[in-house]
């Protein structure tokens, strides 16, 4: 084995797996935590939203429907504030615009000019946090 793969391995063996419980208690604080920080940004942003979910997602911090409906992750309780309220901004902004295009991002930009710096630290945490859940 090479050290790469032994670093990989190594890396790997050290994320400490979520239990069911744990993550039933991440989900209680997203409730008591992203609702209203979701509240305190759309009343900002002048947006409105419909439902808010909290899931235990594999793959996906937040998503935005059509409709409106946000939904989030449970392992975000494991953010800085910061990302969390970037996570909050980027889905809010779906409400004016359903893609990823130049002008989304300026309204991102808009309330979080550091969002580039979020986009790193999820680049750079994100897999760990997430292998936490497999």
């Amino acid at each position: 084995m090479d050290q790469k793969n032994a670093e990989n391995n190594t890396k790997h063996e050290e994320i400490k797996k979520l239990t069911p419980s744990e993550i039933r208690a991440l989900a209680e604080e997203a409730l008591n935590d992203i609702p209203p920080r979701v509240s305190r940004w759309a009343d900002i942003m002048g947006l409105t939203y419909g439902r808010i979910t909290i899931r235990n997602q594999k793959t996906r911090w937040a998503s935005c429907s059509s409709k409106g409906n946000l939904n989030f992750n449970c392992l975000m309780m494991l953010m800085p504030e910061n990302i969390k309220d970037y996570l909050v901004v980027h889905e809010l902004c779906h409400r004016r615009e359903m893609n990823h295009s130049k002008r989304f991002w300026a309204t991102v930009e808009e309330y979080i000019p550091d969002y580039r710096d979020c986009e790193k630290w999820l680049k750079k945490n994100g897999e760990s946090l997430m292998r936490r859940m497999w």
